[in-house]
């Protein structure tokens, strides 16, 4: 994803507050306690689903602990770049490891640091529908070649730019399975689904870029496509990556993030209320905590309000 998958926006990074960063020491093995730090927090975010959701669940606890929360849209390449030069904190939507080619140098260089694993069990790689796997026993990535004229030799694809797109292409380029000409047809996530939609529908052939958690795992029986060649960098989790040093400027709220565990299921319907019931991400959130305190409590334990007093979950 949540990769990942989403409308590309690409706002120039002038437009983001550079925010203060006040010096907060962080004491040796651990986060160090009490609402010391910067107040105001930006995360940054892609129209998926499920980090929609994550977000306002984050907004609306930290607004409750006394932050103030921004959040900006960009794409995942100007995301990392805001990360990496401070115009934004956190971003709860890393994952990993196919956005290894656009985070790696940052990471590598300590500007963006990986503060704890939001969501595993993740997956994020082509997939066929269940009948396509059993009418034309395709299940690997090596079945493809073999089959190349039900799918018209075609993989269908989502934005131009996004680390899954490569990864197809990449593929094709290395002659990966014998797929050295396959097509990637780029459109948008909306696009896509809806073509594989009308295609399962009508019991189609169809080889697409799928990805879990997502409402797509709840509509259709999907089988996710085998790589024994290891051609696939894959989507093992989603990871919580912030700015360089934002652990010891913003303890408090990191300790938040870093305590803060979703399962699959969870997400996958988070995505499936805003995708197909058409529910707000922050109606889903709200509903979400309200039946969910005992959880959120669990994620503040340690966590104080700015004010330094124990936080709770927002019950109200």
């Amino acid at each position: 994803m949540y990769p990942r998958p989403g409308r590309v926006l690409a706002p120039s990074l002038a437009a983001l507050s550079v925010l203060t960063v006040a010096a907060c020491t962080q004491p040796e093995g651990g986060f160090g306690a009490g609402g010391g730090g910067e107040t105001e927090i930006t995360l940054v975010e892609q129209p998926w689903e499920d980090l929609m959701v994550e977000n306002a669940i984050v907004s609306r606890v930290l607004e409750e602990l006394g932050y103030s929360v921004s959040i900006e849209e960009l794409s995942v390449p100007l995301g990392a770049q805001a990360l990496a030069s401070g115009d934004a904190d956190a971003y709860l939507g890393n994952w990993w490891p196919s956005q290894e080619e656009v985070f790696a140098e940052y990471i590598d260089d300590g500007s963006v640091e990986v503060l704890g694993t939001l969501v595993t069990g993740t997956s994020y790689e082509p997939a066929v529908p269940r009948y396509v796997a059993d009418e034309l026993d395709v299940t690997s990535l090596a079945d493809l070649a073999p089959n190349a004229a039900e799918f018209d030799n075609e993989f269908l694809g989502i934005e131009p730019g996004t680390p899954g797109n490569q990864s197809i292409q990449d593929a094709i380029g290395d002659d990966a399975y014998g797929l050295g000409d396959w097509n990637l047809l780029e459109s948008s996530t909306p696009a896509m689904l809806a073509e594989v939609e009308q295609r399962v529908d009508n019991e189609e052939p169809v080889v697409f870029l799928a990805w879990e958690p997502h409402w797509m795992n709840v509509e259709w029986d999907l089988v996710y496509l085998d790589d024994p060649e290891d051609a696939w960098p894959g989507a093992g989790e989603i990871r919580v990556a912030t700015r360089e040093a934002f652990e010891s400027d913003n303890p408090n709220v990191a300790r938040l993030l870093s305590q803060m565990e979703v399962d699959s299921d969870t997400a996958s319907d988070w995505v499936h209320a805003v995708s197909q019931e058409n529910t707000s991400a922050e109606d889903v959130a709200a509903a979400w905590i309200a039946d969910n305190p005992d959880v959120v409590d669990t994620w503040l334990e340690g966590v104080e309000t700015v004010d330094g007093e124990p936080a709770e979950a927002p019950r109200d």
